[in-house]
């Protein structure tokens, strides 16, 4: 029957190919493209709303999750290069392939913001005070200290170093990363994946919102500070380093705890089912067994009627020649 079964199997599986390097990386581009219009989107209209940083978690991980559905069978849908860092340091791509990821990031983030940019209608800007549309972008930028949202929330009352916001960011890019990694398992049984990070990133966000705008994505970070412009002394774009190292500090530790207490190597997946094969096998050569060796049992009406002496039926006469006599 085994045999029947992988003939059948041989017959209709069919041969899945791997997609292409080009169309793995145009999934990608388009993926942080659609990510990065709707959390810079949202940041840069936000005097315009009160969604808050509510609005940005929840724009963030539909984005996230209406384009790993779209495109994720293709390239995986990392639209981070963090969570590309973490895929390689966690042995499932090359590290041609995670380069290649990040320039593709890097480019879907910069058009988001580019039609972001080139949209914005300058009636709109004197109405809400601003000199140019580069500074309609201080609002999506990265940022500790003076720049952190605390500090304008408080007017200037309180803020978040470089410090705090550095082990924010690179906790909660670790956490996203684990996430991933988990959620992409090969021996994972789960069916939505793609939920489960965009709910990672809702959640994230909300918490590290307040301290940095919630970087976590340094192709996202890199796009909102080239737009922004500000470059100075005190300028936002000087801290884009903080929105590089950490999210990557985070990916590695990530991956090297996933790699090093959650992976299996297949050899050793292998060698377990071998030993469960072996384990198993003596007690199906029992079970077959004994059937053919076990006697019937004897019942104990059968047993009491062996034990009963004959009678003897030549006693009879004897007995009527003693009277007669």
């Amino acid at each position: 029957m085994s045999q029947d079964l992988a003939a059948t199997s041989g017959v209709t599986e069919v041969e899945e190919r791997s997609p292409s390097l080009l169309s793995r990386l145009l999934a990608e581009t388009f993926g942080t493209f659609l990510l990065t219009l709707v959390i810079v989107g949202v940041l840069v209209y936000s005097p315009l709303n009160t969604v808050g940083g509510l609005g940005v978690a929840l724009g963030a991980a539909f984005a996230y999750i209406a384009g790993a559905a779209t495109v994720g069978r293709v390239s995986g849908a990392h639209f981070n290069p963090a969570i590309s860092l973490g895929a390689w340091l966690s042995g499932r791509i090359s590290v041609t392939s995670m380069f290649s990821y990040w320039g593709a990031q890097l480019v879907g983030a910069i058009l988001a913001s580019a039609v972001l940019f080139a949209t914005v209608p300058q009636p709109l800007l004197a109405l809400l005070g601003k000199e140019n549309t580069s500074d309609a972008f201080d609002a999506a930028v990265n940022g500790f200290a003076q720049h952190s949202p605390l500090y304008l929330q408080t007017q200037g009352q309180a803020q978040f170093d470089w410090l705090p916001a550095l082990l924010v960011e690179v906790i909660i890019s670790a956490v996203l990363v684990g996430v991933y990694l988990g959620v992409h398992d090969r021996r994972s049984k789960i069916g939505y994946a793609p939920v489960a990070v965009g709910s990672a990133i809702a959640a994230l966000s909300l918490v590290s919102w307040f301290v940095t705008n919630t970087g976590m994505n340094p192709a996202r970070s890199t796009a909102a500070a080239l737009f922004a412009n500000n470059w100075g002394a005190d300028g936002s774009g000087r801290q884009l380093w903080l929105f590089w190292l950490a999210p990557l500090v985070g990916a590695a530790l990530a991956a090297l705890f996933y790699r090093a207490f959650a992976s299996v190597e297949p050899d050793e997946l292998e060698l377990d089912e071998d030993d469960d094969e072996d384990d198993d096998a003596p007690e199906l050569v029992a079970a077959q067994s004994a059937p053919a060796t076990t006697t019937p049992a004897t019942s104990p009406v059968t047993e009491e009627k062996a034990a009963e002496p004959v009678a003897e039926p030549a006693g009879e006469p004897e007995k009527k020649n003693d009277d007669k006599a």
